[in-house]
């Protein structure tokens, strides 16, 4: 298994999980993640890649609770979909997912795992629509005479 792989184990054992799963999708998909001795665990990881992991590892899809998901309606047969929807209910780039991996951040720090800088926050994207343009009288069409 790779590094990203036994990561998500390490936080599962130390049950990480609960409570944090918005900050635990921050930090996988925003952030640069080094262990102990500097090798980089994740580089940040897709959705898709994310959502793969989940399944692969059989994390317990009743973490989804967390985020207001019921698992039997979200996809249920699909748990690969399952925790992509879980993902994008959580917004990893919003401000309480921010929260929530600061303090999973600082429960890693004393086994050494260290981060990189969380990105830039997004802004809404119905916050500033684009301009309007003005509509363009077009001639009427000559009409031909008898």
């Amino acid at each position: 298994m790779d590094k990203l792989g036994h990561f998500v184990q390490l936080l599962e054992s130390r049950k990480l999980l609960r409570g944090k799963l918005r900050g635990v999708f921050h930090v996988l998909v925003g952030r640069k993640v080094l262990d102990a001795s500097g090798a980089e665990v994740s580089g940040g990881a897709t959705w898709r890649e994310v959502a793969a992991l989940f399944k692969d590892l059989r994390i317990d899809v009743q973490l989804i609770t967390q985020l207001g998901l019921d698992p039997a309606v979200v996809s249920p047969r699909d748990r690969r979909r399952c925790w992509y929807s879980a993902i994008a209910a959580a917004r990893p780039d919003s401000a309480e997912a921010r929260a929530e991996a600061e303090q999973l951040m600082a429960a890693l720090k004393p086994l050494g795992y260290t981060f990189g800088a969380a990105p830039a926050e997004s802004k809404p994207s119905l916050s500033s629509p684009p301009p309007v343009a003005e509509p363009v009288e077009e001639p009427e069409p000559k009409k031909r005479g008898k």
